[in-house]
């Protein structure tokens, strides 16, 4: 407990050390970048810190929706990320960019992290501190691995955590999943009501109201009553209502206990998330290490999420035409998902899969030749684009003398953009302007 504060708060070595990384500017490669020349998407090659900063100017507030997949700390040697950090160096290395996170995150807007148990609970009290614990939404869990891992020390650990915050969770509102085949299913038309298929809904309630506990006579002539310590859902004015408009059903021989008609018609669009995410609904590794093949079959990336499980957080999210943020792109699957959801991107990728994995990987779902993943349920045929950017050199280096000088790769064009920046302001030359002395 901070006493100071008087609040809960997660404390390690170095937490109190200041992190101001340097505003850097972005820098487009024209040769790598891809697709449509007005694209809003950008794929890009840094560090994500310095990245973040240097998005901050412009996407302040902006983002709609942010998932990230952090190294786990796991103590484990991935080919493609470090992810054996101690313990405080790891929450070290995530407090400036989640920090850096939550200011270019929508008002309206939420972030998606993916975990394991090894950090999950830590991390979910350090996210408290940055978003406020009343913009907590969730712990999702997703099921990750079919079969046990039979050589496991103690328990074969089958899922990862998605925590789930808003930026305001007064605003936020998540989406609704689209209906599937089997929940359309359940629903029937029994009595051939021109109003469509139904499905039958318990007509009594658990809490209990004297009002409403009376006796129901059916079209038989059988009395019946609530189940014990029950009541039921509607009083009798409104019972005889919906009996007026056919939307009670006694049964086919009318002598069943009454149960109230839910017409698929009068149901909403789709349907409210839960919070245990199967691995046959959104994938599972298995899965996803099949769909990074497509791209990329010698070098394998260790951790991958499956399209489907992107997908569903996307769905969730936003909408087309928003902007989707993946600060530790991986083999990008992100920008991928949210390319063929017609929504905006920004991916960050500081290792060199940036060029071995997503770049390769984003050409060819914008060319369509990607039709891995969830190309097919989303009939995607390609388009879209992205620009590729770098991150130009520090402003400031020391030189023979120990002193701070100018970086002399800055041309004076770098310079101006870079001294904006520092001083908060866009460098936005114009051309029709032209500036005389005399």
């Amino acid at each position: 407990m901070n006493s100071k504060y008087n609040k809960l708060e997660l404390c390690w070595p170095g937490k109190d050390i200041e992190v101001k990384p340097e505003p850097r500017v972005l820098i487009e490669d024209p040769e790598k970048s891809y697709g449509e020349a007005n694209t809003e998407n950008m794929l890009i090659h840094a560090d994500n810190l310095l990245a973040l900063k240097a998005l901050e100017q412009k996407f302040n507030g902006k983002i709609k929706c942010i998932y990230i997949d952090p190294p786990y700390n796991t103590g484990n040697a991935f080919e493609h990320y470090d992810d054996g950090l101690e313990h405080s160096t790891w929450l070290n290395l995530m407090k400036p960019r989640l920090e850096l996170l939550h200011k270019l995150l929508a008002n309206d807007g939420s972030m998606w992290i993916s975990i394991d148990d090894d950090e999950s609970h830590y991390l979910k009290v350090f996210c408290d501190e940055i978003f406020g614990r009343k913009n907590f939404v969730n712990n999702v869990i997703w099921e990750k691995k079919y079969s046990p891992q039979n050589d496991a020390k103690w328990l074969s650990d089958s899922h990862d955590h998605i925590l789930v915050y808003a930026k305001n969770k007064e605003v936020w509102r998540p989406n609704l999943l689209p209906r599937t085949e089997e929940m359309d299913s359940r629903y029937k038309n029994y009595d051939n009501d021109s109003r469509g298929i139904w499905k039958s809904s318990d007509l009594s309630v658990k809490t209990y109201n004297a009002k409403t506990d009376y006796e129901i006579t059916t079209p038989t002539g059988r009395i019946v009553n609530p189940p014990a310590g029950y009541c039921w859902r509607v009083s009798k004015e409104r019972l005889n209502e919906l009996i007026n408009d056919n939307r009670i059903w006694f049964g086919k021989d009318g002598s069943n206990v009454p149960s109230i008609k839910r017409f698929l018609s009068d149901v909403k669009e789709g349907s409210v998330s839960k919070t245990i995410w199967y691995r046959t609904e959104v994938g599972d590794n298995q899965e996803a290490k099949k769909e990074t093949k497509e791209f990329n079959s010698e070098s394998v990336f260790t951790t991958p999420k499956p399209e489907r499980l992107i997908q569903r957080i996307i769905q969730l999210a936003s909408s087309e035409g928003d902007i989707v943020l993946d600060s530790f792109l991986g083999s990008g699957t992100t920008a991928g998902v949210a390319n063929k959801m017609n929504r905006k991107w920004i991916g960050i990728e500081l290792g060199e899969h940036c060029n071995t994995h997503c770049l390769p990987r984003m050409k060819l779902v914008c060319e369509g030749t990607d039709q891995g993943g969830i190309s097919k349920a989303v009939g995607w045929k390609g388009g879209g684009g992205f620009k590729f950017y770098g991150l130009a050199p520090s402003l400031l280096n020391k030189d023979k003398y120990n002193q701070w000088v100018i970086n002399p790769d800055y041309n004076a064009q770098l310079l101006a953009a870079a001294m904006a920046r520092h001083e908060g302001f866009t460098y936005s030359p114009n051309e029709s302007i032209v500036w005389k002395y005399c």
